[in-house]
């Protein structure tokens, strides 16, 4: 598509069926709503930390709506939309980020870092790069099973450094691992361009140094994205092919609420791909060529959506922080005497001190 909603080649048209396509428009402003909304209760000091999705949505949704349901996902901080396209509740978005009682992370992780066993999406951790060989380690074991699904494993160019994804490209390819690595290259690590990132031709041509079968694809354009994780999901699966996709994209937003990006890039540059080129704008015009989508209808979505993103904020601020004890289960599969011994620790302290804590706050 370009940047008006016209397909460019006919021939490259997925011709997904209108449901589907509402299902990639209604996730990615869905998705951006919930964004807006988040990101202004971190300023609030209602939570501690958030991480928007804005101007990389269309790789989020382009990517999820080609795999299969049953295909391992490793993310690595900014692929809300593709757990989002998967049924992931808004219920559970907001209770990891509030850290309450809901939270199936029990309130361990700070906010952003999903996970869900039933929709296949391995949880989120911190450092940078580590869910790369992971996913390749993953990958291995579903070959060995020949269990017919593909792992899916997200990262930015900035990840592309680590040493961890030099490791994961080359295990994938010299053991022939169902795997696609999707890059979304959105011009920015955290403050560092592109320009400082690297000297060579992005990160897909990267690939055919390792073995890769390599790809550069509009990561602004959802449907160049669907097509582009549709044939390499197939030839991961049918081929143990390991493929690299980089998406080319813009991050709008700053990296996190503590960055600042003012400080090192213009108003200018951000708004120019907020107003020219972004995923979400290119799909609205498609939808509205198409006649399956007007004003009236775009209306009644943004008020109906972002009800339901408040109900569900105001849900999360209702609930209860979990019972402090879970500190110390799920570490061991039997809890050893030593935490044991601090577990009776921390009881007998609160039941001695607890006047001095906010105990009420939390579930018994």
């Amino acid at each position: 598509m370009d940047r008006q909603g016209q397909v460019i080649r006919k021939s490259e048209d997925p011709q997904l069926p209108k449901e589907q396509v509402l299902k990639l428009y209604k996730t990615m402003t869905l998705l951006n709503t919930m964004d807006r909304i988040l990101y202004e209760s971190q300023r609030q000091g209602r939570i501690s930390f958030y991480m928007t999705n804005y101007g990389e949505e269309g790789t989020h949704v382009g990517s999820a709506a080609a795999l299969d349901s049953s295909d391992l996902v490793f993310g690595q901080y900014r692929e809300a939309g593709v757990l989002l396209y998967r049924g992931y509740p808004l219920e559970l978005f907001m209770a990891q980020c509030y850290g309450n009682a809901r939270d199936p992370g029990k309130g361990r992780q700070m906010p952003v870092h999903y996970g869900c066993r039933e929709r296949h999406f391995v949880t989120i951790s911190s450092p940078l790069a580590t869910q790369i060989p992971q996913a390749v380690g993953a990958a291995y074991a579903i070959k060995r099973a020949d269990a017919s699904r593909a792992v899916v494993c997200y990262f930015g160019e900035g990840a592309a450094s680590e040493g961890d994804a030099h490791a994961g490209f080359n295990f994938a390819a010299t053991l022939e691992c169902p795997i696609v690595f999707f890059c979304r290259n959105n011009g920015y690590a955290i403050s560092t361009p592109t320009s400082e990132q690297y000297r060579g031709d992005g990160i897909a041509a990267r690939g055919p140094g390792y073995g890769l079968l390599s790809i550069r694809v509009d990561g602004n354009d959802v449907f160049a994205v669907y097509n582009a994780t549709r044939e390499a999901r197939r030839r991961a699966v049918a081929e143990n092919q390991p493929i690299l996709i980089e998406a080319m994209t813009y991050r709008i937003g700053h990296h996190s609420t503590s960055d600042d990006s003012s400080a090192y890039r213009s108003v200018d540059e951000v708004n120019y791909w907020d107003k020219q080129d972004h995923p979400i704008s290119r799909l609205r015009h498609y939808l509205g060529h198409r006649g399956w989508w007007d004003e009236g209808q775009e209306k009644e979505w943004r008020k109906s959506s972002r009800k339901m993103v408040l109900e569900a904020f105001e849900q999360a601020e209702r609930e209860p922080k979990p019972p402090p004890l879970l500190l110390f289960s799920d570490v061991y599969l039997e809890m050893p005497p030593r935490l044991r011994r601090q577990r009776q620790e921390l009881q007998r302290h609160l039941e001695a001190y607890g006047e001095h804590y906010p105990l009420q706050h939390f579930q018994k």
